[in-house]
Formats: structure tokens, C-alpha cells, sequence
């Protein structure tokens, strides 16, 4: 009797979940005269389309007034429709309940239409700090395809690549637009539940529910010039993404990975004993040059209000309108955070609590932790001129061992000092009032977006600051500061859809480190900011070219000239401050410091990428990276290494190893 009202109640939950999914296909059209039969929907193409043809596959003979028309005049869904905003979309007044996933590719793209759009009137996309909502993306590629589009932002017609990229944001970010959902319909799903749409394998759309279940793949294999045998990666896992009454959102996404790792990335995992990007890792069938380890990342994010966005989740974070970032990138292991972002008027103000791990044991025992406070406020001066201030501190954990000198304890830590909790404090304030000795950094940003095709943008960061030092120009140790500057240009010389970002990145020595693991600024033995941590200058270009709507082109080439240590591996060693690991106790001298001394290198680091969509957010990777790397200390060391790749991806960003 149990066993049957068991499986009554489960036949009846699956009755009800089906029910409540949206039906993929459109309603007949009403006949005018009632005795004439009913003209059935015009059904879509299927999802696998011709190479050069944008995502919603126009008819050759449509004229090309009409193929830049908006894909539909009215929504014909008939799903409950969301509310409305203040920029007149589809998609409900809120910040949105949802993220658009990290991954440079995608980012790239919203940034060159953010550029040549600007901002919507509730002030989006808000470029200063990523991960970008998906609600604001796809305001964006609304705007992209609306009908006065060119007339309202004076960019001329769009061409066909921007039409395809502005339907495949408009169909991945589906959940927060009406159109994005309608165009997004497949006219043909798997056994009648799969991929009903195109972007989903799974999905379910009621007023109150959205739930997306994609798979996720890379398969990558190469060849390395500094490494015999195979080099690849191999990731397979599963993304869930979802929203509960529009306001509650909550995201997935896990995977299980085998690597084997080219030459210059496996000298970075010997001298940290991490695999970059990740956190715990082990040996792969006990070969030295390959590893196994599990991604994890996922959270919850709750629209308060129409301003106000609370998210609790395990990932990454990045402030700033670079290439790289030196407040905070998406380099190191995902971490633990709260996060609270609020978007009112001109301001966008975000707070970050996050902990963090000091160091990876090798015993069997919870790791040592740390924690992260960072606020940065941002203000638009102009719709097209933006800047923010930003302030953090790294404070040390639990259980640290107390040391006694002259009679008094030193290095004593407790846990989180909940006085940094507050959301409008100055942060530097709290830590002479406590009287700790947390590591206290901050600095500013700025971003400047010239007549629609270019963008100016940079950073400065105080770790220290003394005014009498820096005036001396002596080289003090203390005078720990970092500066960028960038710009982008788009259309390069009125071609279209090539587009042009050159940085420049300078990092005195000893820019974050701090007394030991729990002050300095890093997580999981990975560096928070710069991942190639300080004491470096850098150039780098990225050009990118999308000759074809599914086809992708992008060259990259990093110079950089860093001083390192000469025995990297050796943390007690001498120091002459790059690597952000080790504590600035252990300098080599108070005065005459400069960036790039010690065992100077110069690295050049160029890679070619080539990137072919055949169907959404499936991805084939043709990767050529060619690297010259000379030291002045350890001339055996000097040499070439060329890394050749071809990869297939699905659902997943390239794994980049860009240092």
C-alpha cells in the first residue's frame, strides 16, 4: 500500500513538472474568416545552421532593409510575461536574479557592444565589475536589435556578425528577456524533451520556476616543445542554472578534470604545488607531469530590490575594465563569499566578505583560513565617464601560533574582525582602531568610453604609501604600488568586428606581499590580482577578428620583464619581490629597490586562437602559443617553447594559462 501511494506521489510530481514547461511551439494564427481553416506557425530552422548565416537564418530573398529589422514586431509567447522595466524591456526591474558565466570569449563581445551601445537607462551593463548580470546583458542585445537603434547610437547598421552575437546573447540569457525566449525556441527537440530550446538540453519555464541542466565537455590535446607526450585536458561535468519567483536565483557548476600540463605551466605548478585556477589537485596514475582534480562552483543570489542584489556562492570575482586586473581577478582557485551589489542612480557600490585559504597542507587536516573585506564604489560622472574607488584588507585566521618578544606577544591573529562587516566604513580606520596588523590595500579606477568606438581605462593601487619615500626616490622597499593603464578600439580603422585592447601593467617589488599566508594577497597559493604576482612591467595587445559570424580570431602577445628569484621553489630564500607568496620580511634590501631586480626575465608569450561555433555554446579551438623566455642569472634556462592545440568545448571557457 506504501509502495503504491510511493509511487502515485511520483507519477503525479512528474505529471505537474511537465505540465508546468513551456510548449516549444507557437499557436496557429486565427483565421480572419471563420469557415477558413487555420494557418499553422511558421516553424524554425533547426538550431545546426550554415557557418555564415546569424542565428535567426533569414531568408536570402528578404531585402536587406528588412533583415535589419527587429526579429519580431510583437512577442507571440505565451507564457506569463515578466514585468516590465524602466527601459521599457521585457525583463523584470531588478538587477536579475542570475550571472552571466566568467569566460574572457563572451565577456569580449558584451564589452565591444557596452562600448558602441553605452548604457541602458538604468545604467547598464555595469562594465567596472564582473560577472555582469544577465538581466542588463540582455537589455543590451535588445537594444542592439532594436528598430532605432542606429539612428539612437549613431553605429550604423550592424553587420552580420553583430546581429549573430547579439541573437546569441539575447538566446543564452533567454530567462530575462521575452525575445530572447521566443527566438530561442527549437522548431525541432529530442525525443520531444530535449533541447527544446537551443541553448538548454533541459529546461523548464513556469511563472514561478526556470530551471536550465547543460552538459559540460572539454576535450583538448597538444603537443609541447618542453614535454614529451601528450599534453591535454579532459573535463566532463554538469551546469544547472535557475530561478525561483524571478528574484531568487541559484547557479551550478561541476566537473571532473585530468590534465596533463605544457612546460612552462608545469615549472608555475612545481614552485607552488597548486594547478593554476584550481584548488585541491593530485597526481594523475602517479605521473609527475599530469593531474587530477574536481571543479566546484555554485551559489545563490537574491534580487532584494529594484537596486540591491545579495549573492552567497564558491567562485571568482574581477574589478575592472582590463585584460588583467590589480584589485582583484579571476585567476586563483574559486573561494567562499558574500556579496552584496547595489546599482541606485549613478553609484554602483559592491562589498565583497570572502574567506580564503592561507596555504594547501599536505597532511590530512582543515586548512588554515584567511578572510577578504573589499568595497568598491563606482560613479558615472557622464553616461560615458566612470570612476571608483576601491579599498580591501586580508586579515589571518584561526589558530595562529603566538610568538614572545621582549616580554610581549607578537603575530597573534583571531578570526574575522566583524567590524568590517559594516558596509560604509573606511576600512583602514577599523584596523588602527582594533590595532591588528591586517594587510590594508587600496587604490582607484576609471573608465572612459570615446564617441561610441574606444575606451580608455586604468588602476592604481596603494599597498603602501609613504609621501616623504616616494619623493626620495631611493627605492624603499615600502613604496608598494601598481598601475595600469588600457585602451580599447573597435572597428579598427572602420573594418568591422576587428577590434584592437593594448595594456600596460607596472608592479613595484613587493606589491602584496605581507608578514606570512595569512596577510598577503593571495588565496589557495594562487595570487589574487596580477597572476604573475610583482615586480614586473607588462605589455600586452589582443586583436580580435570575426570575419564570419561562427568564426572567431584572436592573437594575443604579452612582453614582460619581471625579476624573480633564483631559487623560485625556495620560499626562505632570497626575495626580491615577485612572487607574492613569500613574506617581505625576507627582502633583500631596504633601499635601491626597482622593478624587474634580481634574475630579470623576458618573457614574450604570443598565442593564435582560432574558435568555430557550429551550434550554441559548442566550440572547436585550433591554438597555436609560441613562447621566448630569457634570464640574466640563469642563463641555462634561457629557450623557445612552441604549444600547439585543437580542442573541443561545450558549455565551458577555455582553460587559459596566461603568465
Amino acid at each position: 500500500m506504501h509502495k503504491a501511494l510511493l509511487l502515485s506521489s511520483v507519477l503525479a510530481l512528474l505529471t505537474g513538472s511537465l505540465a508546468a514547461q513551456t510548449v516549444p511551439t507557437t499557436p496557429p494564427t486565427a483565421p480572419t474568416n471563420p469557415s477558413a481553416p487555420a494557418t499553422p506557425a511558421k516553424a524554425e530552422k533547426s538550431p545546426w545552421l550554415i557557418f555564415d548565416q546569424p542565428l535567426d537564418s533569414v531568408p536570402p530573398t528578404r531585402s536587406k532593409a528588412a533583415r535589419e529589422r527587429p526579429l519580431r514586431d510583437k512577442p507571440v509567447r505565451t507564457a506569463t510575461p515578466r514585468q516590465k522595466s524602466f527601459s521599457g524591456n521585457n525583463t523584470a526591474p531588478t538587477q536579475g536574479a542570475n550571472y552571466v558565466p566568467l569566460d574572457p570569449d563572451t565577456y569580449r563581445l558584451i564589452d565591444r557592444y557596452a562600448i558602441k551601445f553605452g548604457s541602458d537607462s538604468l545604467h547598464d551593463p555595469h562594465t567596472s565589475s564582473r560577472p555582469y548580470t544577465r538581466a542588463g546583458v540582455a537589455r543590451l542585445a535588445e537594444r542592439m536589435l532594436s528598430a532605432d537603434s542606429a539612428q539612437a547610437y549613431r553605429t550604423g547598421s550592424l553587420s552580420r556578425a553583430d546581429r549573430f552575437n547579439a541573437q546569441y546573447l539575447l538566446k543564452d540569457n533567454w530567462a530575462n528577456s521575452e525575445q530572447g525566449a521566443d527566438v530561442n525556441q527549437s522548431a525541432s527537440p529530442f525525443l520531444n524533451y530535449f533541447y527544446r530550446n537551443q541553448t538548454d538540453l533541459y529546461h523548464v519555464e513556469s511563472p514561478d520556476f526556470t530551471l536550465r541542466v547543460n552538459p559540460v565537455l572539454l576535450l583538448q590535446a597538444g603537443k609541447d616543445t618542453e614535454l614529451s607526450g601528450l599534453r591535454y585536458v579532459n573535463t566532463r561535468g554538469v551546469q544547472l542554472e535557475g530561478t525561483i519567483d524571478q528574484k531568487l536565483g541559484f547557479y551550478t557548476f561541476l566537473t571532473d578534470n585530468q590534465q596533463a600540463v605544457p612546460g612552462y605551466v608545469q615549472d608555475r605548478i612545481l614552485r607552488d604545488d597548486i594547478v593554476p585556477h584550481e584548488g585541491f589537485k593530485k597526481n594523475f596514475k602517479n605521473q609527475t607531469d599530469q593531474y587530477d582534480f574536481f571543479t566546484a562552483r555554485g551559489g545563490i543570489t537574491y534580487a532584494a530590490s529594484k537596486h540591491i542584489n545579495v549573492q552567497l556562492a564558491h567562485d571568482r570575482n574581477f574589478i575592472g575594465n582590463g585584460y588583467r586586473s590589480l584589485i582583484i581577478s579571476d585567476y586563483s582557485a574559486p573561494y567562499f563569499f558574500l556579496k552584496i551589489n547595489t546599482r541606485v542612480w549613478k553609484f554602483n557600490y559592491q562589498n565583497l566578505f570572502a574567506e580564503l585559504t592561507a596555504e594547501r597542507k599536505n597532511q590530512d587536516q582543515v586548512y588554515p583560513k584567511k578572510y577578504l573585506a573589499l568595497h568598491h564604489l563606482s560613479f558615472d560622472v557622464t553616461p560615458n565617464f566612470n570612476i571608483g574607488v576601491f579599498e580591501s584588507t586580508v586579515l589571518g585566521g584561526r589558530g595562529i601560533d603566538s610568538t614572545i618578544v621582549n616580554g610581549r606577544v607578537v603575530n597573534q591573529r583571531g578570526g574575522f574582525e566583524l567590524q568590517y562587516l559594516n558596509p560604509v566604513i573606511f576600512y583602514r580606520a577599523v584596523e588602527q582602531n582594533v590595532g591588528s596588523a591586517d594587510n590594508a590595500i587600496l587604490g582607484l579606477d576609471f573608465k572612459w568610453n570615446v564617441l561610441h568606438t574606444a575606451q580608455l581605462y586604468g588602476q592604481v593601487v596603494l599597498d603602501e604609501f609613504k609621501i616623504s619615500e616616494v619623493r626620495a626616490g631611493n627605492g624603499w622597499w615600502g613604496n608598494k604600488q601598481a598601475v595600469q593603464l588600457g585602451a580599447k578600439y573597435i572597428d579598427v580603422a572602420g573594418l568591422r568586428n576587428l577590434d584592437l585592447q593594448v595594456e600596460v601593467n607596472y608592479i613595484r617589488p613587493y606589491t602584496y606581499q605581507h608578514e606570512d599566508s595569512y596577510t598577503n594577497y593571495q588565496h589557495y597559493q594562487q595570487p589574487l590580482a596580477h597572476p604573475m604576482g610583482a615586480n614586473l612591467a607588462e605589455i600586452l595587445g589582443v586583436l580580435s577578428y570575426q570575419p564570419l559570424p561562427r568564426l572567431m580570431l584572436v592573437g594575443k602577445a604579452f612582453y614582460s620583464e619581471q625579476g624573480l628569484d633564483v631559487n623560485n621553489a625556495d620560499l626562505n630564500g632570497f626575495n626580491f619581490g615577485g612572487n607574492v607568496l613569500k613574506s617581505y620580511n625576507t627582502r633583500v634590501s631596504e633601499y635601491g629597490n626597482k622593478v624587474a631586480q634580481g634574475n630579470k626575465s623576458r618573457l614574450l608569450h604570443a598565442d593564435f586562437t582560432a574558435t568555430y561555433q557550429p551550434r550554441l555554446n559548442l566550440f572547436l579551438d585550433a591554438k597555436l602559443i609560441a613562447r621566448n623566455q630569457t634570464y640574466t642569472r640563469t642563463l641555462a634556462l634561457n629557450g623557445n617553447e612552441v604549444y600547439a592545440s585543437l580542442a573541443l568545448r561545450w558549455n565551458i571557457a577555455q582553460r587559459l594559462h596566461e603568465f
